[in-house]
């Protein structure tokens, strides 16, 4: 079954996201992307349950001297919404769209991955695939490696991937899951216009499927679908040591807490780290205004 995302009202938002839509099709289902400037590539991957909307500010800054791309993984954002007949939302064909997207472009050298929540893991296994394309990364609020020793999931995340029942009703339902990240994802609080953004491809319940997916795919114990492919990438991230890192952390985030930022000091001692105690887990919303320049100045640097 194929829940098309067209037509989804964005009149509202174009001053927020004033670009042009561009679509490639994987095995006929239409993948959504974001092509923006020109110059070395620097590609965005989201999480959930974001999209590329997300990334707009970070667009419009490096657009000028960089080619921005920015898909919406497959369900999310103006992507198609397929039914689990048509695409079983695993990390791995998560990869794989990735990689078809850039192959497509031919966009295979020296790639910035800016990697945000979902997009850590998605883009980091990409980068272990192809670490020769890779010139720089730009970490928020993420992982890419298996969740650290002594950690597990909240609650919320907990309920909504083990207990079937209450992950439709809450997530698909009732939009619980994006709703409620409007107000927790965030320490200074969104703008309504804002708000309708990120929310605009999910206010029907078949186009939710992906923000539920996405927490029942999180790898943790061996059985699990994605746990070997996100064990290799927690094994492999070594060959990333000798690319440039720059770490952007928002301090209030419930998920992605201070251990997850340690742990990532702990396998890239030389990245550089800027921390935002006025920012949650949707960084880029709380402190885009800073993080704008300290990526430009970043990438500038070569």
């Amino acid at each position: 079954m194929l829940h098309k995302t067209n037509p989804i009202d964005i009149s509202e938002i174009r001053h927020l996201y004033p670009f042009k839509s561009h679509f490639i099709k994987i095995n006929g289902l239409n993948y959504h992307f974001l092509d923006q400037g020109s110059g070395d590539p620097v590609v965005m991957l989201h999480g959930n349950p974001t999209w590329s909307f997300y990334f707009r500010e970070l667009i419009k800054g490096l657009s000028k001297e960089f080619r921005t791309i920015v898909p919406d993984h497959m369900g999310c954002g103006l992507s198609d919404k397929p039914g689990i007949d048509r695409y079983d939302y695993r990390l791995k064909s998560r990869v794989d769209d990735v990689e078809t997207l850039l192959d497509k472009l031919g966009v295979t050298r020296d790639i910035t991955l800016v990697l945000h929540d979902w997009g850590g893991m998605i883009g980091m296994a990409y980068a272990v695939r192809h670490p020769e394309r890779i010139r720089r990364l730009v970490v928020m609020n993420t992982a890419a490696f298996l969740i650290p020793d002594g950690k597990s999931l909240p609650i919320r995340l907990r309920l909504i991937r083990n207990i079937k029942p209450f992950g439709i009703l809450a997530v698909l339902g009732f939009n619980m899951f994006a709703v409620g990240a409007l107000f927790m994802a965030t320490y200074k609080g969104l703008s309504a216009d804002v708000k309708s953004g990120l929310i605009a491809p999910y206010k029907n319940w078949r186009h939710r499927i992906a923000i539920l997916k996405f927490v029942q795919d999180i790898p943790v114990r061996t059985k699990d679908p994605s746990y070997r492919l996100a064990k290799y990438v927690d094994d492999n991230l070594h060959q990333l040591n000798r690319v440039s890192m720059l770490i952007l952390w928002g301090e209030h985030d419930f998920v992605f807490d201070m251990d997850f930022l340690s742990e990532w000091r702990r396998r890239f001692p030389d990245a550089k780290v800027k921390t935002f105690k006025d920012a949650g887990h949707y960084v880029l919303e709380d402190a885009a205004d800073r993080i704008v320049p300290m990526v430009q100045n970043f990438l500038q640097r070569g």
